[in-house]
Protein backbone atom coordinates (compact mmCIF):
# COMPACT_ATOMS: atom_id res chain seq x y z
CA UNK A 1 0.00 0.00 0.00
CA UNK A 2 2.80 2.40 0.89
CA UNK A 3 4.69 1.72 -2.36
CA UNK A 4 1.57 2.69 -4.29
CA UNK A 5 1.17 5.87 -2.20
CA UNK A 6 -1.95 4.62 -0.42
CA UNK A 7 -0.58 4.46 3.13
CA UNK A 8 1.97 6.10 5.34
CA UNK A 9 4.24 3.70 7.19
CA UNK A 10 5.21 4.41 10.78
CA UNK A 11 8.06 2.33 12.17
CA UNK A 12 7.90 3.99 15.59
CA UNK A 13 4.53 3.71 17.37
CA UNK A 14 5.17 7.03 19.10
CA UNK A 15 4.90 8.68 15.68
CA UNK A 16 1.62 7.00 14.77
CA UNK A 17 -1.47 9.18 14.37
CA UNK A 18 -2.98 10.22 17.69
CA UNK A 19 -6.62 10.65 16.66
CA UNK A 20 -8.77 8.14 14.88
CA UNK A 21 -9.22 4.40 14.82
CA UNK A 22 -7.02 1.36 15.16
CA UNK A 23 -8.25 -1.66 13.23
CA UNK A 24 -8.34 -4.29 15.95
CA UNK A 25 -10.12 -7.60 15.28
CA UNK A 26 -10.64 -8.11 19.03
CA UNK A 27 -12.06 -4.68 19.92
CA UNK A 28 -15.71 -5.72 19.89
CA UNK A 29 -16.77 -2.32 18.49
CA UNK A 30 -17.58 -2.24 14.78
CA UNK A 31 -16.20 0.33 12.33
CA UNK A 32 -19.28 1.85 10.78
CA UNK A 33 -21.47 4.85 10.10
CA UNK A 34 -21.06 6.23 13.61
CA UNK A 35 -17.32 6.65 12.90
CA UNK A 36 -17.65 8.46 9.58
CA UNK A 37 -17.67 11.97 11.06
CA UNK A 38 -14.36 11.41 12.88
CA UNK A 39 -12.65 10.28 9.67
CA UNK A 40 -14.30 13.05 7.65
CA UNK A 41 -12.84 15.54 10.15
CA UNK A 42 -9.30 14.19 9.69
CA UNK A 43 -9.18 11.23 12.05
CA UNK A 44 -6.91 8.44 10.86
CA UNK A 45 -7.52 4.79 10.19
CA UNK A 46 -4.51 2.84 11.44
CA UNK A 47 -3.87 -0.74 10.42
CA UNK A 48 -1.06 -2.95 11.64
CA UNK A 49 0.89 -4.97 9.14
CA UNK A 50 1.78 -8.05 11.14
CA UNK A 51 1.23 -11.77 11.24
CA UNK A 52 -2.03 -13.01 12.75
CA UNK A 53 0.21 -14.90 15.17
CA UNK A 54 1.62 -11.59 16.50
CA UNK A 55 -1.53 -9.47 16.36
CA UNK A 56 -2.10 -9.33 20.14
CA UNK A 57 1.48 -8.31 20.84
CA UNK A 58 1.39 -5.64 18.10
CA UNK A 59 -1.98 -4.23 19.22
CA UNK A 60 -0.75 -4.02 22.80
CA UNK A 61 2.33 -2.04 21.73
CA UNK A 62 0.40 0.57 19.76
CA UNK A 63 -2.38 0.83 22.35
CA UNK A 64 0.16 1.80 25.01
CA UNK A 65 1.42 4.75 22.91
CA UNK A 66 -1.71 6.16 21.25
CA UNK A 67 -5.28 7.06 22.07
CA UNK A 68 -6.65 5.49 18.93
CA UNK A 69 -10.04 3.85 19.41
CA UNK A 70 -10.14 0.16 18.53
CA UNK A 71 -12.54 -0.94 15.83
CA UNK A 72 -13.24 -4.26 14.23
CA UNK A 73 -14.94 -4.88 10.91
CA UNK A 74 -18.20 -6.64 10.23
CA UNK A 75 -17.76 -10.09 8.73
CA UNK A 76 -16.19 -10.19 5.27
CA UNK A 77 -14.43 -12.92 3.29
CA UNK A 78 -10.69 -12.78 2.68
CA UNK A 79 -9.53 -12.85 -0.93
CA UNK A 80 -5.80 -12.88 -0.21
CA UNK A 81 -4.01 -16.12 -1.19
CA UNK A 82 -3.11 -17.06 2.40
CA UNK A 83 -6.65 -16.92 3.81
CA UNK A 84 -8.87 -17.01 0.71
CA UNK A 85 -12.54 -17.49 1.57
CA UNK A 86 -12.04 -17.41 5.33
CA UNK A 87 -14.46 -15.10 7.14
CA UNK A 88 -12.69 -12.33 9.03
CA UNK A 89 -9.12 -13.38 8.13
CA UNK A 90 -8.44 -10.26 6.10
CA UNK A 91 -5.00 -9.04 5.16
CA UNK A 92 -4.00 -5.57 6.34
CA UNK A 93 -4.76 -4.14 2.91
CA UNK A 94 -8.18 -5.82 2.77
CA UNK A 95 -9.11 -4.55 6.24
CA UNK A 96 -7.95 -1.02 5.41
CA UNK A 97 -9.87 -1.00 2.11
CA UNK A 98 -12.99 -2.47 3.76
CA UNK A 99 -13.01 0.25 6.40
CA UNK A 100 -12.75 2.92 3.70
CA UNK A 101 -15.56 1.33 1.69
CA UNK A 102 -17.84 1.06 4.73
CA UNK A 103 -17.23 4.75 5.49
CA UNK A 104 -18.36 5.70 1.98
CA UNK A 105 -14.95 6.03 0.34
CA UNK A 106 -15.35 3.36 -2.33
CA UNK A 107 -12.99 4.95 -4.87
CA UNK A 108 -10.22 5.23 -2.28
CA UNK A 109 -10.87 1.64 -1.15
CA UNK A 110 -10.55 0.35 -4.71
CA UNK A 111 -7.37 2.37 -5.20
CA UNK A 112 -5.86 0.80 -2.06
CA UNK A 113 -6.41 -2.73 -3.38
CA UNK A 114 -5.65 -1.97 -7.04
CA UNK A 115 -1.98 -2.88 -6.62
CA UNK A 116 -2.80 -6.35 -5.25
CA UNK A 117 -3.58 -9.30 -7.51
CA UNK A 118 -6.53 -10.23 -5.26
CA UNK A 119 -7.97 -6.69 -5.09
CA UNK A 120 -10.80 -7.20 -7.57
CA UNK A 121 -11.58 -10.61 -6.05
CA UNK A 122 -12.03 -9.02 -2.63
CA UNK A 123 -14.69 -6.65 -3.96
CA UNK A 124 -16.38 -9.44 -5.97
CA UNK A 125 -16.49 -11.87 -3.02
CA UNK A 126 -17.91 -9.20 -0.71
CA UNK A 127 -19.99 -7.14 -3.13
CA UNK A 128 -23.38 -7.49 -1.44
CA UNK A 129 -22.27 -7.21 2.19
CA UNK A 130 -19.99 -4.23 1.45
CA UNK A 131 -22.79 -2.35 -0.29
CA UNK A 132 -25.19 -3.10 2.57
CA UNK A 133 -22.63 -2.18 5.24
CA UNK A 134 -21.99 1.16 3.49
CA UNK A 135 -25.72 1.91 3.52
CA UNK A 136 -26.27 1.10 7.21
CA UNK A 137 -27.59 4.03 9.24
CA UNK A 138 -25.78 3.16 12.48
CA UNK A 139 -23.23 0.79 13.94
CA UNK A 140 -26.08 -1.01 15.73
CA UNK A 141 -27.84 -1.63 12.41
CA UNK A 142 -24.54 -2.74 10.89
CA UNK A 143 -24.00 -5.20 13.72
CA UNK A 144 -27.24 -7.02 12.93
CA UNK A 145 -26.91 -6.62 9.16
CA UNK A 146 -23.79 -8.79 8.93
CA UNK A 147 -25.79 -11.84 10.01
CA UNK A 148 -27.98 -11.52 6.93
CA UNK A 149 -24.91 -12.53 4.89
CA UNK A 150 -22.95 -14.74 7.27
CA UNK A 151 -23.73 -17.35 9.92
CA UNK A 152 -23.89 -15.98 13.43
CA UNK A 153 -21.21 -17.63 15.59
CA UNK A 154 -22.39 -20.07 18.24
CA UNK A 155 -21.82 -18.48 21.64
CA UNK A 156 -22.22 -20.84 24.60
Amino acid sequence: MAKAGNAILHFDVRRAPKRGFLLDPSSGILMGPDDKITVDRGGSIVALDCSWKRVDESLDAISRHTRLQGRTLPVLLAANPVSWGKPGRLSTSEAFAASLYILGREEQARRVLSSFAYGDSFFSLNKEPLMAYREAESNTELSELQWEFFDRPNVP
